[in-house]
């Protein structure tokens, strides 16, 4: 009897010891893969002899497809990942051009919106991970991996472990947040869904933390029931903490550190949605003081 597990080509596995070889995060290496494969059911045959001219064709044909910006731009990553590094032959690559994707604004909400968000969350853990979340900057990724043990309350802050970009940083942990996590720990504790040393959130199963999936689910359910028309996600929660603060008067730099971000230019997008700051600029019409300036009128 024939077996039926699909075997592995020479190419892909190769590739995926290129990946492996450079720690590439799970992620990244599925996402590269699953730009060949799209590749390669667009030629009908490997990869490994597609020319520039086939290349260029995919490029179209993507495009002619509908495929968003994001998307183009991630597929060409990953071919150029198997052209460069895996078959030695970066200048099959040459036609292939990256699109500029188009600036949105974040979506943000005030505070008013955030206090009856959070106030709709139903369940303690949920709730007290949404306060996390707009307390801290935090992406969901690294709300859900956080661990008991990453809570410093004498330093007041959180620790998070290889965040995006596999750094380490610190949060910042307020008094109110630091009380509010007492509470749901006192509460999972008592439910014997507090493992020691274990997940701040834990999933059904305490030994699992909770997901990014489930924590979307939550906001998008509280949303609804706090009557908010905005799209709004977990990383609303982080748009909207960077604009609060950038209206306290909080050093743009400081903000960029909380956030984790390897670029200024990444957190000073922020400056365009806090409606404080650009309420105090005075405008340079309200700034013009001589008579001049005024309409005449002609009898």
């Amino acid at each position: 009897m024939q077996s039926s597990i699909p075997t592995v080509s020479p190419l892909r596995q190769r590739m995926i010891e290129d990946m492996r070889m450079r720690k590439l995060a799970p992620k990244t290496q599925s996402a590269y893969i699953r730009a060949v494969c799209k590749f390669t059911k667009f030629l009908g045959h490997s990869p490994a002899t597609a020319t520039d001219e086939d290349l260029r064709r995919f490029q179209l044909h993507l495009v002619d497809e509908g495929t968003s910006p994001i998307t183009l731009n991630a597929t060409i990553v990953g071919l150029n990942f198997l052209f460069e590094v895996t078959l030695g032959h970066p200048e099959v690559m040459a036609k292939m051009q990256s699109v500029r994707v188009p600036q949105k604004l974040p979506v943000v909400l005030n505070k008013e919106e955030v206090t009856r968000l959070l106030a709709c969350v139903s369940h303690i853990k949920h709730q007290t991970a949404l306060s996390l979340a707009y307390a801290t900057g935090l992406r969901v990724s690294e709300v859900v991996s956080l661990k008991v043990t990453d809570i410093d309350s004498q330093r007041m802050t959180l620790r998070v472990e290889q965040g995006k970009g596999r750094k380490d940083r610190y949060a910042m942990l307020s008094p109110v947040l630091l009380e509010r996590l007492r509470v749901w720990w006192r509460v999972a504790r008592a439910q014997g869904k507090m493992l020691d040393g274990g997940w701040l959130f834990p999933g059904l199963d305490p030994v699992n933390a909770l997901t990014p999936r489930q924590l979307n689910r939550a906001i998008h359910d509280a949303a609804a029931l706090a009557k908010i028309d905005k799209r709004v996600s977990m990383h609303t929660l982080r748009h909207s903490f960077a604009t609060h603060l950038l209206e306290q008067k909080v050093d743009i730099r400081v903000i960029q550190v909380l956030l984790g971000h390897y670029r200024l230019d990444t957190t000073a997008h922020y400056v365009q949605v806090a409606t404080d700051v650009l309420r105090e600029v005075i405008s340079p019409l309200d700034a013009l003081t001589a008579p001049s300036s005024q309409p005449t009128h002609t009898s």
